[in-house]
């Protein structure tokens, strides 16, 4: 793999201390060219601009995923990068749903880990913070005929980030927009998934809330996600979360969540399918502990509003629930305070 170090870091321009998530990025950039019918191999470059023309097919027919992961700084001074190999498989998954080609999981994971530990002076040291890791890959032949591009560009940046969220998460569940339907990219992650979020979410935000609860495009009757994240709700003693499909997008912090809640018996949990109803009476009935949004870029965001029709109902936040407790499970697993029995982290 070529490498072409940069002649002038920005490292010394950051201030770590007050990180604004994803807009400040570090020294070097990925980037690998598909054309011909075949891949060029990964190179490790200076971040810096990409160059195309208007014609550019992506911003005409809207091929473009992304991915989105961290690395970690742990205990014994080594980087960490968090299960590297199931998002090169996820991007693999988009890519194949929006007619696009895979890429190669062992130059993704060769990449990936190279392009870091080039950059591992820009993993923040601080709890809490990490250095995100953004893979996206996206149509870059020259055309405007509606066809798919015939060229793709495959590039990973990368930028050291605090907490996501700060302060309370109140939710409005959705009930007019849609994020995703039956026979569509909702399980991918494509660019356009987001953008056509956006609206929704701002006129949430203009009522007060920080985020939506997507329901089902068909009745609005099932929850979904909430936001840019999977859901769960503690109702009673057990944990539930409603099932993969086409529309819900497999997330790998909701599959670590869930196999350290069944493995280490810490609650009860149930993939089901999961009624706006059920949980509306949960929170009136005083039986919904806890609801949680789980990704990468937050990990577990506690939720402490859900708004329903005009009417909002707090949701207890303990400090000792089980929100906090198996965001201390995945914390200490992935800053090395923990084992790691999985051979979840990708350490160097």
């Amino acid at each position: 793999m070529k490498i072409t170090k940069t002649t002038q870091s920005r490292l010394k321009d950051v201030d770590f201390s007050n990180l604004v998530f994803g807009t400040q990025f570090s020294d070097h950039m990925l980037i690998a060219e598909y054309s011909d019918g075949s891949w060029s191999e990964p190179e490790i470059k200076p971040y810096g601009p990409l160059s195309f023309t208007p014609a550019m097919h992506t911003l005409h027919y809207g091929q473009a995923i992304f991915e989105g992961q961290k690395a970690y700084y742990m205990e014994n001074g080594e980087i960490g990068i968090f299960r590297p190999e199931a998002n090169a498989k996820r991007l693999n998954h988009s890519a194949s749903r929006m007619f696009m080609p895979e890429f190669p999981v062992e130059w993704f994971m060769e990449g990936i880990k190279a392009l870091v530990d080039l950059d591992r002076e820009w993993v923040p040291k601080e709890a809490n913070h990490s250095l995100y890791l953004r893979p996206f890959m996206f149509g870059s032949s020259e055309f405007v005929a509606a066809r798919p591009s015939e060229k793709y560009t495959l590039c990973i940046i990368t930028s050291p980030v605090g907490p996501y969220y700060a302060g309370d998460v109140k939710v409005k569940i959705e009930e007019t927009f849609t994020r995703s339907a039956a026979g569509g990219v909702g399980s991918t992650k494509c660019a356009g998934n987001y953008g056509g979020a956006f609206y929704a979410t701002d006129q949430a935000r203009k009522e007060g809330y920080t985020q939506v609860i997507w329901t089902d495009h068909a009745n609005h009757e099932l929850i979904e996600e909430s936001g840019t994240m999977n859901i769960g709700f503690i109702i009673d003693d057990t944990f539930i979360t409603p099932p993969l499909s086409e529309r819900i997008l497999a997330g790998i912090t909701r599959e670590s969540i869930l196999t350290l809640l069944r493995d280490r018996n810490i609650v009860k949990v149930e993939e089901r399918p999961i009624k706006v109803d059920e949980v509306v009476k949960a929170a009136q009935e005083g039986r919904l502990k806890e609801a949680f949004g789980m990704g990468t870029a937050a990990v577990i965001s506690p939720i402490n509003v859900i708004g329903y029709r005009g009417t909002d109902f707090k949701i207890p936040t303990p400090m000792d629930g089980y929100a906090m407790r198996i965001k201390k499970e995945l914390t200490d697993l992935r800053s090395g305070a923990a084992e790691d029995p999985y051979g979840w982290m990708l350490k160097f």
